[in-house]
């Protein structure tokens, strides 16, 4: 039976490979131009730093199979609710077009990947949002895998991690978009009141109605640096109120000063701090 189990764990491991391969595009040729400083670095050392700026530390946006595979130990992953797909349930003009062009550029089925694996030998539940799939926005099908995910979590008595990338709700669904804050948010309540663990991590941007609900209830909340991280944009509060806005409003590290984010954790480093909360949390939860 063990032999059996490596024999799947290899195919597990390979699948995930190939979707992360296909999802770590960063453009450029031989180089890559980094939006935040200027510079241009040699794409394999920006693949090897998983995607991230090896001279300023810029996170450049990584697609969901590629962000399970460098949290996920090898041979871990086994996706959940993979068939949920969006419907347009307000017939909304070209709606069903763009959703049918976002899959074939990002090869998902909606904005969210649920999935099962172990961090560190401890298994776990974990979603990623997609914010190259319509911005990452929470439709009604991104809402009920989101939820699903955390039921199943539920069921089993496993951690849960989330990562958020998201622009929002999905206009294109209206109501039925925004109805999904308070059903992944009840989802939650009733995921804290067996006594596990939710870790949230926020990346760039964290926005909208997903800051609002799922985004914001973790246990505990980390963040990738310079991630944006709010309800409205700065330049909406910035009309809005006025008024000249602090430095680096917004941004992870702002978040984490005023007490909103709990770390701020570099891509590099967050697979060991993930397993480490996951390991604390197993010993703290023993008689």
């Amino acid at each position: 039976m063990s032999g059996v189990n490596g024999i799947f764990a290899k195919r597990r491991a390979r699948l995930l490979a190939m979707k992360a391969i296909r999802d770590n595009h960063i453009p450029g040729d031989k180089s890559v131009t980094c939006p935040k400083c200027g510079q241009d670095s040699d794409r394999k050392s920006v693949a090897q730093n998983l995607s991230v700026c090896p001279k300023c530390g810029y996170h450049f946006p990584i697609g969901a199979y590629y962000r399970l595979s460098t949290i996920l130990d090898p041979g871990s992953f086994r996706e959940l609710f993979e068939k949920l797909a969006p419907a347009d349930p307000l017939s909304f003009p070209g709606y069903r077009e763009k959703v049918e062009a976002a899959q074939r550029k990002t090869g998902l089925r909606e904005a969210a990947v649920t999935a099962t694996g172990t961090i560190g030998g401890r298994k776990c539940v974990v979603g990623v949002l997609d914010s190259r799939f319509f911005m990452g926005s929470m439709s009604s099908a991104v809402g009920e895998k989101i939820t699903l995910a955390i039921e199943y979590a539920a069921k089993n008595r496993l951690p849960l991690i989330l990562f958020a990338a998201s622009g929002g709700a999905r206009m294109q669904e209206g109501i039925l978009s925004l109805m999904q804050m308070a059903k992944t948010s009840a989802a939650l309540a009733r995921f804290s009141e067996k006594g596990l663990l939710y870790i949230s991590v926020l990346t760039d941007p964290t926005t909208g109605g997903v800051t609002a609900s799922f985004a914001s209830l973790g246990d505990i909340i980390l963040a990738e640096p310079g991630a944006l991280i709010g309800f409205a944009g700065p330049r909406v509060i910035q009309q809005t109120i006025g008024q000249t806005l602090p430095e680096g409003f917004q941004r992870a590290e702002f978040q984490e000063e005023h007490g909103f984010v709990d770390a701020v954790v570099p891509r590099l480093q967050m697979r060991d701090t993930l397993a480490q909360l996951l390991r604390l949390h197993e010993k703290g939860g023993r008689p």
